[in-house]
């Protein structure tokens, strides 16, 4: 299945996983390789060669399809040429969603750094691709951190009649995209929590932060989205997979220090089974969560705003 590291990619340390896609996919589709990174953020706290890596052991897969689910850059619109040329290498069609730095860099500038490169870029829409003549509705929610997904908008037009998978910044949104039919959403956001001996990415991105989802496979790919849980805390709750990524770059301190914590890139092969093939890891129970209170929200947002009002001065005073 050309499941094999890169030279590049082991000498960066990132790692390759690997999961069957949900179980509704197998009556609908035939095989289908979805590739997914997140988190790339070029820039220089991640080198270049970083990315060539990523995006040389993405391509060794030969996947039918990547998605990016956000965070392409870090603070600044400095590194947005070089975006272009990461995402220029991609040997796939790509598909992408927006993050939270991506909104305090410059969302309109970094998704037009993206469509450059040749990415489809979804903000709170759907598409239909056609690949190996089957068709797969992709949709796109843009960041919630900081208050831009608009779930009803993302979601208009979405055919029952055809499969569909989401892709989400932010994980905790999978809950609402299931309601709509969709049985596998991937997001990124919290890099794993980067640092995850002795569970220290759930004490800090969990506890802490209020994730429900801190890094890999949650849910279930059993059974249709549609269906509701047996038990008394589940029985309204519609069903459904969402997988996290850890990234390929980083924010802040590029420190990675655990097996779950390591860069990484993840194959899906939709149309396989749970069970045809070892995973990485099977699916795992959230984390109770916490949802951002109203003022955290308000918080977040005027902060993309102050960002984009000190850029604009910036500009007027060069």
């Amino acid at each position: 299945m050309g499941w094999h590291p890169t030279d590049e990619s082991r000498r960066y340390g990132i790692h390759l996983r690997r999961f069957a896609g949900p179980a509704a996919y197998v009556e609908t589709l035939g095989h289908l390789r979805i590739a997914h990174l997140t988190d790339q953020h070029v820039g220089r706290m991640t080198p270049y060669g970083v990315q060539r890596a990523a995006v040389e052991l993405t391509n060794a897969q030969k996947p039918d399809l990547v998605f990016l689910t956000g965070d392409f850059v870090c603070h600044s619109q400095l590194y947005l040429d070089q975006l272009t040329l990461v995402m220029r290498a991609f040997q796939a069609p790509v598909i992408a969603v927006l993050g939270n730095h991506d909104h305090w860099s410059g969302a309109d500038e970094v998704q037009h750094a993206l469509e450059r490169g040749g990415v489809e870029v979804l903000r709170n829409r759907n598409t239909t691709i056609t690949l190996r003549h089957e068709q797969l509705q992709v949709v796109g929610l843009d960041d919630a951190y900081t208050g831009h997904a608009r779930r009803d908008e993302a979601v208009k037009g979405l055919r029952p009649d055809l499969p569909s998978i989401g892709i989400s910044h932010i994980a905790e949104e999978a809950d609402g995209l299931w309601r709509h039919g969709v049985p596998l959403v991937l997001s990124g956001h919290t890099h794993g929590g980067q640092v995850t001996l002795a569970r220290l990415h759930e004490l800090a991105v969990g506890r802490i932060a209020g994730h429900k989802y801190v890094h890999g496979l949650y849910g279930s790919r059993r059974g249709s989205p549609h269906d509701v849980g047996t038990n008394s805390k589940t029985q309204d709750e519609p069903q459904g997979a969402v997988y996290v990524g850890a990234g390929i770059g980083a924010a802040v301190v590029p420190l990675r220090l655990g097996d779950r914590g390591r860069r990484e890139v993840t194959i899906f092969e939709l149309g396989c089974e749970p069970g045809d093939f070892v995973e990485h890891h099977s699916e795992q129970e959230p984390l109770p969560g916490r949802k951002p209170t109203k003022a955290q929200m308000a918080k977040r947002a005027a902060a993309v705003i102050r960002k984009r009002l000190s850029r604009e001065r910036k500009r007027l005073r060069a």
